[in-house]
């Protein structure tokens, strides 16, 4: 069994995906981010830097106590090496996966956060940041679309963490000021993603979860007032 701490945000699907698509036993634990959930301290026990998703896997590898694991990509890799799936042992595939997981969670997450963020979010209206992020979530999604020329999955020829890192933050790409229309590649790999039952099922969960906005006026405070504590 595992447990999954999660939130309907792009990084949290990324773990029920994986479980769905490898039938795992696992348990949604849900933390309510907009509530503050992710500052109890039970849940930063398991993810010290507050944020989903986070697991705990009940019985890991080396058959000692539970695990935690927390920062989205290493619970994918983790899950991948744990059931040998969608991770190829393969040198070659392997490290053109893990360098696309890499892409994702250091730039392709990162900046649509911020695209959003800005674009709808930000107190006031700062039009080059707006145009800064707007921009560069262009310039990835071209970097993605040449990378799926002729190509079915981000990998090649087999669907891996990769596809599954990355498809949770093109799903919300209205909120992102462009066209998938633009992107023929990305918008292929999209629609064939999205119609895998596995990752329907995620999302038919997810929303069962939390079927509102994450971020709503009455929330923000908790989302975007966190500061760093300061020792005197």
């Amino acid at each position: 069994m595992i447990d999954v701490f999660f939130w309907t945000t792009p990084n949290g699907y990324k773990v029920t995906i994986f479980c769905e698509e490898a039938g795992l036993d696992y348990r949604t634990v849900p933390i309510d981010i907009g509530a503050g959930d992710q500052f109890k301290p039970d849940f930063l026990k398991i993810s010290p830097n507050n944020k989903i998703p986070a697991i705990v896997d009940h019985v890991p590898a080396d058959a000692g106590a539970p695990l935690a694991v927390f920062e989205s990509g290493e619970i994918l890799l983790y899950l991948a090496e744990k059931t040998g799936r969608f991770l190829s042992p393969e040198l070659r595939t392997r490290t053109t996966t893990l360098e696309w997981l890499f892409w994702q969670m250091s730039g392709f997450g990162p900046m649509l956060g911020q695209n959003h963020h800005f674009g709808r979010y930000a107190p006031e209206v700062i039009p080059y940041a707006i145009d800064r992020y707007v921009n560069e979530s262009k310039r990835l999604y071209a970097v993605l679309d040449r990378r799926l020329d002729g190509l079915a999955y981000v990998a090649g020829t087999d669907y891996s963490i990769a596809d599954m890192a990355i498809y949770p933050w093109v799903v919300p790409h209205p909120r992102q000021q462009l066209s998938l229309s633009d992107f023929p590649n990305v918008e292929r790999w999209f629609n064939a993603i999205g119609d895998r039952p596995a990752v329907r099922l995620a999302y038919e969960k997810g929303l069962a979860i939390n079927a509102g906005p994450v971020v709503n006026e009455q929330n923000k405070s908790v989302l975007f007032g966190q500061t760093a504590p300061v020792k005197p």
